[in-house]
């Protein structure tokens, strides 16, 4: 059930750069849209693989960089819309359900579906684990620090996008689903900030991008040098870069395969399928470990051993139930595949099967 799980989340590991990579080369075509996609989808690529070449220090700085101009971007996102609505609907239009509620629109099925897309927002917050090493008091901290990413990512990306529908109230109208945010931009306070929030856009596909490759690469390293996958190519480690270079390569060329044939909609629903098989991992290991666990008798909270874990499950499975049909069967064939894998690598499940080190990423 390890190896399956782990194979679950190889998957959403080598859909995000692909997805990243989608986004950035949407959003450059939003602004420049004579340039073939074939074309802008190798220049984007290209550059996500040769900035993480550099080795992972480079990544980092780059990102700490790129962090900082989306964060002003925002910002004056915000101020601008504010004062968008204010001019045109007076501080009473600040305030409204329709974002939240529309009796003309409403359907529980679409809020499942995009509860769905939009867990793709969280994905990567326990990332936070990984600094244990570096923090003081980890066991408080990283726990602390992992609910508050949670948090605050919440809270502030849905008071920018109920910004955006107070803005645009009327989305059925949006021709670019995938970069309406350029487009409420560009109603709120013209041209130049169009253009602002689709660098931002690029910018951050490339940051995420870098983070999914990274991530993407050091995994198909772990594999290799457990020798889950040939350890020659897959657990080979550049002497120069000092990062798993032959991956990085290999993940690029799949990312540029990847941008061509499928949309960004499905590539960003395999990563959350991924995501969601892993969670639901995780509750039901949380489950079976503190309230069925016979070292736990006598110290057990049914609230939270039991009934929390298992809501996480249950509402996780759901989440997976409303993708689309072809995500699901997509994911289905992948399990599949996973299992036949770990079955012909464990000689028919007689071996214990190595299982995934998620720690390289």
């Amino acid at each position: 059930m390890g190896f399956v799980v782990g194979w679950a989340m190889f998957l959403e590991y080598l859909f995000q750069p692909i997805q990243n990579a989608l986004y950035a080369v949407l959003a450059i075509q939003r602004m420049a849209p004579k340039i073939p996609f074939a074309i802008l989808a190798a220049l984007t690529v290209g550059l996500i693989t040769y900035m993480t070449v550099q080795g992972i220090k480079f990544t980092a700085r780059t990102n700490e960089l790129l962090l900082a101009f989306m964060c002003l971007v925002t910002a004056v996102f915000l101020v601008e819309a504010f004062r968008y609505i204010v001019l045109h609907q007076h501080f009473s239009g600040l305030f409204s359900l329709q974002p939240v509620y529309n009796p003309k629109t409403f359907q529980m099925r679409g809020v499942a579906w995009a509860t769905s897309l939009a867990a793709l927002v969280f994905i990567g917050f326990d990332g936070v684990s990984i600094l244990a090493e570096e923090v003081k008091n980890p066991r408080r901290n990283v726990l602390l620090a992992s609910v508050l990413v949670c948090v605050f990512t919440g809270l502030f990306s849905g008071f920018q996008v109920y910004m955006a529908q107070r803005v645009w109230p009327d989305y059925t109208t949006l021709q670019n689903p995938e970069t309406a945010f350029m487009d409420v931009a560009r109603l709120a306070s013209g041209p130049w900030l169009f253009t602002a929030y689709g660098i931002m856009l690029l910018v951050s596909s490339i940051a995420c991008g870098l983070a999914g490759h990274v991530g993407a690469s050091r995994l198909l390293y772990s594999m290799g040098r457990d020798d889950v996958l040939p350890k020659k190519i897959f657990g080979h480690i550049s002497a120069k870069r000092g990062n798993p270079i032959y991956n990085v390569w290999i993940v690029g060329v799949l990312a540029y395969i990847g941008v061509l044939t499928i949309p960004w909609e499905l590539s960003a629903e395999m990563v959350t399928f991924g995501a969601l098989i892993a969670f639901m991992g995780v509750n039901l290991v949380a489950m079976l470990h503190f309230w069925f666990g016979p070292e736990h008798r006598g110290k057990r909270n049914f609230f939270v051993d039991a009934f929390v874990p298992g809501f996480g499950f249950v509402f996780c499975f759901g989440l997976v139930f409303s993708l689309q049909t072809w995500t699901k069967w997509a994911g289905i064939v992948w399990l599949i595949v996973g299992t036949a894998y770990a079955a012909y690598k464990t000689k028919g499940f007689t071996l214990r099967p190595k299982l995934f080190d998620f720690s390289e990423t």
